[in-house]
C-alpha cells in the first residue's frame, strides 16, 4: 500500500557543535505532522521547525536513521546530509568497554536502557533518594512514581544499570545505607560531563564555552590492585631471562607458553591472548615430576603486573613452595598469610564458611573457604584475591588451593595492602574509538551507498 502524500520535508544533519547529536529541520505545509512524531520519540525543539535529538549514549546517527525509515513509511520526505550518512555508517565500539563480551547490538541495547533511566530520571518519573560512590563509579537508590518500584542504580552515562529492586523506598534506603554509609549523599549525583554535553545540545545550537584541552590519558598513583594490568608477556619474559633454573617451553600453539622449573615440580602456563575476566596464568607445584598437582593459583588476564611480579619473586626465591604435602590449613597457616592485611586496617569479617578482609575503600578483598580449606581435593580453590567492585563483579580475580603456601600468600597480602602502581584513566570526551575490524553492523533498509569507516 501507498503511503499518504504528507507536505512535509525533514532534513536530518549532525549538530554543529556537539559531534553525535542530530539536528531536523522541517519545512512544507503539514511539518507539523513529523513535528509531533519526532518529539513523541524524545527529540527537543530548539527552533521554529527545528529539533535536536541528543542522547548520553552518543547512539543518536543510529536512532535518527530508525526515526527517518518511519517517517518515510508515514509519507514524509527525508533528506540525510553527507555528513551524517558518514556517521551512520560508521563502525565504532567503545574503548575499554566492561562488556566486552557484547555484540554491538547488545552494546546498544545496554546502553538504550541506561538511557531509558536517564530520561525517566530527567522527566521525573524516577525520583532518585540518595547517590554514592563504591569506589570505582557512581550508585543511587530510587523510586519510580507511578508504579511505586524502588532499584538499585549502578555506573553512570551509558553503563547505568538496574542492579537490583526493592518494595518499599524504606527497604531500599536501609540496603543502600548498610552497603554505602559512609559516602552517602542525599539526591542525585551531581551531572557528569557527558550528561552536561547532553543538555548543552538539547538547549542550543549555539557553540558552548571553550574548554581548556584535556589530556587523552591521565597517570594517577593507585594501590597495587587498582594499578594498570600492564605487559604479561613482557614480565614472564624478564622472569625467565632473569632465571636460568627455569626453562621457556613452546606449546603447538603459539597461544600458550610453559615455564617450568629444573626440578620439574613447580610449572608456569602462561595463555597469551585470555580475556580480561578469563585464567590467563596457571601456577602448579608436585610432589615428584611425574605426581599429581598438590597446589595450583590461577590468575585472570587483568590481573596487574605488580600482583604478578610479587608471585614470580616468591616463585623465584623458592621459598615454602616445595614444602611438604599434606600440613593440615589451620588458624596458624591462616594467620599468617593474612597478617599484612591485618596490621593495615583491613576490614575482617567472618560469614559462615567465608572469612573475609577487605580493602578500607572496599575495593579489594582477600577470602579463604573454610569448608573448601578441608575438603579432600587438595587443588580445590580455596583463596580467592579480587579487586573492583566486589567479589562476584571483581576487576581481576585470583584464586588459590588449601595447600598453596602461606609465605606466598603473605607476600601477596604484603602487596595489596602496602604497595602502589600507576593507572591511565582516560578523562569524559575521549571514550570512544573506531573499530574497523571487528563485526560489522547490519545494513539498514533506508541505506544509501556505504562510505568508508572513519576515525573521530
Amino acid at each position: 500500500m501507498t503511503p499518504p502524500s504528507i507536505d512535509a520535508h525533514v532534513r536530518l544533519d549532525t549538530h554543529p557543535t556537539h559531534p553525535s547529536a542530530v539536528i531536523a529541520t522541517l519545512t512544507g505545509a503539514q511539518a507539523h505532522i513529523p513535528h509531533v512524531g519526532l518529539e513523541a520519540a524524545d527529540w527537543h525543539v530548539v527552533a521554529k521547525n527545528t529539533l535536536v535529538l541528543a542522547r548520553i549514549d552518543h547512539e543518536e546517527p543510529y536512532w535518527a536513521e530508525e526515526a527517518a525509515r518511519e517517517l518515510i513509511t508515514s509519507g514524509v520526505a527525508v533528506e540525510i546530509t553527507p555528513q551524517l550518512r558518514e556517521a551512520i555508517d560508521e563502525e565504532w565500539t567503545w574503548a575499554n568497554y566492561p562488556m566486552h563480551w557484547c555484540t554491538r547490538t547488545e552494546i546498544r541495547e545496554v546502553s538504550a536502557e541506561a538511557q531509558k533511566i536517564y530520561d525517566d530520571i530527567r522527566h521525573g518519573h524516577l525520583l532518585i533518594h540518595a547517590h554514592a560512590h563504591d569506589g570505582h563509579t557512581t550508585v543511587a537508590v530510587g523510586t519510580y512514581l507511578n508504579t511505586g518500584k524502588s532499584v538499585y542504580l549502578h555506573g553512570e552515562n551509558h553503563l547505568r544499570q538496574v542492579a537490583d529492586t526493592f518494595d518499599s523506598p524504606a527497604q531500599a534506603l536501609v540496603t543502600f545505607e548498610g552497603l554505602h554509609g559512609e559516602t552517602m549523599r542525599p539526591g542525585p549525583a551531581p551531572m557528569t560531563d557527558t550528561e552536561r554535553e547532553t543538555a548543552e545540545a538539547r538547549t542550543s545550537l549555539d557553540a558552548p564555552p571553550a574548554q581548556p584541552e584535556r589530556p587523552l590519558s591521565v597517570q594517577e598513583t593507585v594501590p597495587a590492585y587498582a594499578a594498570d594490568p600492564g605487559d604479561h608477556d613482557a614480565l614472564l619474559d624478564a622472569f625467565l631471562d632473569a632465571h636460568g633454573d627455569w626453562e621457556k617451553w613452546r606449546t603447538w600453539s603459539d597461544e600458550t607458553t610453559h615455564a617450568i622449573h629444573e626440578s620439574q615440580t613447580l610449572r608456569i602456563e602462561r595463555i597469551h591472548e585470555a580475556p580480561a575476566h578469563e585464567n590467563a596464568w596457571t601456577v602448579a607445584a608436585y610432589e615428584t615430576p611425574v605426581s599429581d598437582r598438590i597446589w595450583v593459583l590461577t590468575a585472570t588476564g587483568a590481573t596487574p603486573d605488580l600482583v604478578l611480579e610479587e608471585l614470580l619473586d616468591h616463585l623465584a626465591d623458592g621459598d615454602g613452595w616445595d614444602a611438604p604435602f599434606g600440613a593440615p590449613v589451620d588458624e596458624k597457616a591462616v594467620t599468617a598469610a593474612t597478617q599484612p592485611l591485618s596490621d593495615a586496617g583491613w576490614k575482617h569479617t567472618v560469614d559462615g564458611r567465608w572469612i573475609r578482609w577487605t580493602s578500607p575503600a572496599g575495593d579489594a578483598g582477600v577470602q579463604f573457604d573454610a569448608f573448601a580449606a578441608q575438603r579432600p581435593q587438595p587443588t580445590l580453590a580455596t583463596w580467592t584475591i579480587w579487586a573492583g567492585p566486589g567479589p562476584d563483579r571483581p576487576a581481576w580475580i585470583l584464586t588459590a588451593s588449601p595447600h598453596t603456601p602461606s609465605s606466598l600468600l603473605a607476600g601477596l597480602s604484603e602487596n595489596l595492602a602496602h604497595r602502589v602502581g600507576t593507572r591511565q584513566t582516560r578523562p569524559a570526551g575521549h571514550e570512544r574509538k573506531t573499530s574497523l575490524g571487528t563485526t560489522p553492523l547490519a545494513v539498514p533498509a533506508v541505506r544509501a551507498s556505504p562510505t568508508p569507516s572513519r576515525t573521530r
